[in-house]
């Protein structure tokens, strides 16, 4: 498993947990920030796993 899955993950949960504190205390400003984490950690997520797929095809 490529690194970039693994820290994509932490991201988007850190993410996800900041975009529900956001919204639970009515605070946009950390709510959008949870959501551009979260984003961001899907993308790394998502570089990580074709970076699997690049090396399990070459196997």
């Amino acid at each position: 498993m490529d690194k970039n899955r693994i820290e994509g993950a932490a991201k988007e949960l850190k993410g996800t947990i900041k975009q529900a504190a956001g919204k639970l205390t009515g605070n946009k400003k950390l709510e959008a920030e949870g959501r551009g984490e979260k984003l961001a950690g899907e993308v790394q997520g998502s570089v990580g796993k074709g970076v699997d797929a690049v090396k399990g095809a070459l196997k």
